[in-house]
């Protein structure tokens, strides 16, 4: 008797929320905000290697990027704001690997995050892929925020971050002052931080 066939190995995560997450083909209807929210409060930025009683959690990595946004694009409708705040939202079910190992791990890892990515920004009404113009944005302040928490956090000289991240350039004093006081969170902080700022960039009713 031929033996049977053994079953493919498991390529989903279950959530909190009950939804089971197919990491190869995720659809976005398997996909909520509060998983998000929970999972990115609770994954660390620069593995863990910062100052502060907590971890520097991807959510408030993915709060400042969204400021830093706003700032430089004044003129971004809320829904590139909304993109700019679920950026990283892959990483709450792949963890936030730091930028060396992903370069050593190759584009199959950056695959996996591009479908996972796609099927987030449709779940919550944008484009599979965006405008170049708010992408390079996006990552422009993705690359000043880890600037900010190099030097204020992760141990960086200010020289030695200049060399592989974005100084802050283009923000006006108030905001640099603001943005040069990064304090780590709690997971429950940051995650009801991350919840309450989705839900003002996803109503309608505010400005």
């Amino acid at each position: 008797m031929p033996s049977p066939e053994k079953p493919p190995p498991r390529a989903w995560q279950r959530m909190l929320s009950g939804r089971r997450l197919d990491l190869l083909n995720p659809s976005p209807l398997d996909i909520e905000i509060e998983d998000i929210a929970h999972g990115l409060a609770r994954v660390a930025r620069w593995n863990g290697q910062t100052t502060g009683d907590h971890a520097f959690s991807v959510a408030q990595h993915s709060l400042l990027v969204e400021r830093i946004v706003s700032e430089l694009r004044t003129e971004f409708p809320k829904r590139w704001r909304l993109a700019a705040l679920i950026h990283d939202a892959p990483e709450y079910v792949v963890g936030d690997l730091i930028t060396p190992f992903k370069s050593a791990i190759g584009l199959d890892y950056r695959a996996l995050e591009d479908r996972l990515l796609q099927a987030v920004h449709i779940r919550f009404g944008l484009p599979g892929e965006l405008p170049k113009s708010v992408s390079a944005a996006i990552k422009r302040a993705d690359k000043i925020a880890a600037f900010l928490e190099a030097t204020q956090l992760a141990g960086f000289a200010d020289s030695e971050a200049r060399r592989f991240f974005t100084a802050p350039r283009g923000l006006n004093a108030a905001s640099l002052k603001e943005f040069s006081a990064l304090e780590p969170l709690s997971p429950p902080d940051a995650q009801k931080d991350f919840i309450t700022r989705f839900q003002m960039l996803t109503d309608d009713t505010s400005n």
